[in-house]
């Protein structure tokens, strides 16, 4: 097939943007073949770009030349069409050009095409699998299309908005040490600093918050990020996040502009005025409401503490107080096979048991009545506010979790039930956004594993004022300066006030148990930064990935991000991760991977020293087993091993390598 040139074909408008008043415009128009419809005379071609579809018609009356053109055409061809625009006899209504097509004069091929492994079409049947290893031809997909070009309006609002609050958008370091952000580190090894190793960041924190040290007030970043922890739908191992500092900031500051920016950003992606301010619940008011830090509060079903009820009958139930309820409207009808259905979720949250009551016109109906007796029923309908027609479910503790034992709270688990149920029912309207303030969260977490406290969030957020004089004598009791901003049950960022004293950051390293040496060790730069005039200051991080998704109405950030790694942290189109070479870990990083201690070739006129690497692959799965031979000379060396193995084998100053499989 011959194809032509692009030469000095220039485009004059988009597919997409056409419409009948260019009726008559000789245009030029460049994209990729959706379809291509053969009636003998006349052939169609559905021609697409990002901006969308255009119908091109050949007629080869008219124009034999251009008709023998797309006669040779086919989906996903690259083709340039010079022509007329005119009105169809027939309008398309389901396509935004339908009123009219482009009746080519002149077709250029510009590339032929190989069949897709499944059509580039805004619905397909493809796994996800097939999707990530094709991501190249998935992205040319109008649905990835949009959700990209979205990702784009937004993130461009949410730049403009800082910029006009005075912020100065500053690149942080991607090749530095390891930070405190709780999360496993991605290494890099450094090849002029053998043994040496840089983190790649799971955030930029402390380097904002030099910047403030720096004097430069107001600094954002939509910068990427990298976590090495175990993925799940809203998780990605390298993330985006909108990062922002600002100097003599307090919280309600700091909530003005992210309110701000929110309200720039939604608008950007064409949704309904957001209102500010945002509603905020203190971290213990949130937990006693919604048992969650991040609670959806587009519905009610708020939970209630029932303990007063079941007071009585802690023994003969075997349970613990507090016990919580829920009341689910409209829900008295539940089957038998939808309440145990509840019981089981409540069980695999770890919860004790779940009870149940139906409210009816004339009573409550519930196995409970038993132990505690109509009264105590009508008393449990009067607390948790339930009408007739109404379902009243109570979840109570487990006596394992006053042990110590690693049992979910009570309000975690009836928190989980409270979404389980909204879910099942569909409870949650549509179409609505509930940001909401999440504030005063605890500054320290005891962890059983250590025998020590740690901190909650990041030991550079600071204590609240009025719980001070608590870090030495009730660590557990201080409150910290710390938010978090929640959207519809997602949390969609953190922040906190930092900590700008010597003095109280010594205190809280005390508390956590680092000695001055230590800390110097793994902060010692910024620890010597404090020393010179740091001013307050505080700030968030928001993910935007989490933005994009809720925008596009997706619940994995898979489908928001160009190029996403699986669930198993894979590129399956560029497979990666990847074998290294063997030869760049031996000679120019100095890493010596386990089990490759080196022999030399027992052939007197080589003596080339030999490596062989197979501990990086499965040993319960081996492969064939090969001979190991010098990469030289070609002489047998040991016994045979179980492939795939890498060898490598240096000479003087010569290197090879070989993977053997």
């Amino acid at each position: 097939m011959q194809l032509d040139p692009l030469g000095d074909l220039k485009r004059t408008h988009t597919c997409g943007e056409l419409r009948a008043g260019d009726a008559g415009a000789r245009v030029t128009v460049l994209g990729w073949v959706q379809r291509r419809r053969d009636l003998g005379q006349l052939i169609f071609l559905d021609l697409r770009d990002r901006s969308g579809l255009v119908q091109v018609v050949t007629n080869k009356e008219k124009n034999a030349a251009a008709h023998a053109r797309a006669d040779q055409c086919r989906p996903e061809f690259v083709v340039g069409v010079e022509g007329t625009v005119a009105r169809r006899e027939k309008a398309n209504p389901n396509l935004e050009t339908g009123e009219i097509e482009v009746a080519a004069e002149r077709l250029y091929l510009l590339n032929e095409a190989r069949t897709p492994p499944f059509p580039i079409e805004g619905e397909i049947t493809a796994s996800e699998e097939t999707r990530l290893r094709h991501r190249y031809l998935d992205l040319r997909r109008p649905p990835l299309q949009r959700k990209l070009r979205l990702r784009h309006r937004v993130t461009l609002a949410l730049r403009r908005a800082l910029d006009e609050q005075g912020f100065y958008e500053i690149e942080t370091p991607f090749l530095t040490r390891s930070t405190p952000e709780g999360a496993r580190d991605y290494l890099a090894p450094s090849r002029v600093h053998p043994g040496h190793f840089y983190a790649l960041p799971q955030s930029p924190q402390l380097f904002k918050q030099l910047l403030m040290i720096a004097g430069f007030d107001r600094y954002f970043q939509i910068v990427r990020c990298f976590r090495d922890e175990d993925l799940r739908a809203d998780r990605q191992p390298e993330f985006t996040q909108l990062d922002l500092e600002m100097a003599f900031a307090t919280p309600d500051q700091v909530f003005a502009v992210i309110e701000g920016v929110m309200q720039r950003g939604f608008a950007a992606a064409d949704q309904q005025h957001i209102e500010t301010p945002f509603p905020r619940l203190t971290h213990a008011q949130a937990l006693a409401r919604y048992g969650t830090d991040k609670p959806d509060t587009r519905f009610g079903m708020e939970l209630v503490d029932v303990s007063a009820v079941f007071e009585t009958a802690r023994q003969a139930l075997r349970i613990e107080l507090p016990v919580h309820a829920l009341v689910v409207p409209g829900a008295a009808s539940a089957s038998r096979s939808q309440l145990d259905a509840f019981a089981d979720f409540v069980k695999a949250q770890k919860g004790r048991a779940l009870y149940h009551a139906k409210v009816t016109d004339t009573s409550i109906e519930s196995a409970l009545e038993k132990t505690l007796a109509s009264r105590g029923l009508e008393w449990l309908q009067e607390l948790a506010g339930a009408r007739p027609g109404d379902l009243i479910l109570a979840v109570p503790s487990d006596p394992a979790q006053a042990a110590g034992e690693p049992h979910a709270p009570t309000t975690t688990v009836i928190g989980a039930l409270r979404l389980h149920v909204a879910q099942q029912r569909k409870l949650i309207p549509e179409g609505k956004w509930n940001f909401l303030w999440v504030t005063e969260f605890p500054l320290f977490e005891w962890s059983p594993t250590e025998n020590r406290w740690v901190s909650s969030h990041h030991p550079f957020t600071s204590p609240a004022d009025e719980d001070m004089e608590k870090l030495e004598s009730d660590p557990g009791k201080v409150r910290s300066k710390a938010y978090d901003l929640v959207l519809n049950g997602w949390e969609l960022g953190s922040g906190s006030v930092r900590i700008h004293r010597q003095d109280i950051q010594q205190r809280i390293f005390r508390v956590l148990g680092l000695s001055e040496a230590e800390a110097r060790e793994r902060f010692g730069f910024f620890l010597e930064a404090l020393a010179y005039g740091t001013p307050p200051h505080g700030g968030i991080a928001l993910g935007l990935d989490r933005i994009i998704a809720l925008l596009a109405g997706e619940t994995s950030l898979r489908e928001v991000i160009a190029f996403p790694k699986t669930a198993q942290a894979q590129d399956l189109m560029a497979d990666a991760p990847a074998l290294p070479s063997l030869v760049q870990l031996i000679k120019e990083l100095q890493i010596f991977p386990r089990d490759t201690l080196p022999s030399r070739c027992e052939n007197t006129q080589c003596t080339a020293e030999i490596w062989i690497w197979q501990a990086f692959f499965h040993p319960k799965y081996p492969g064939p087993t090969k001979p190991v031979k010098c990469l030289f000379c070609g002489n047998v060396v040991g016994k045979p091993l179980g492939t795939p193995f890498v060898v490598a084998a240096q000479r003087e100053q010569e290197w090879r390598e070989e993977t053997v499989t």
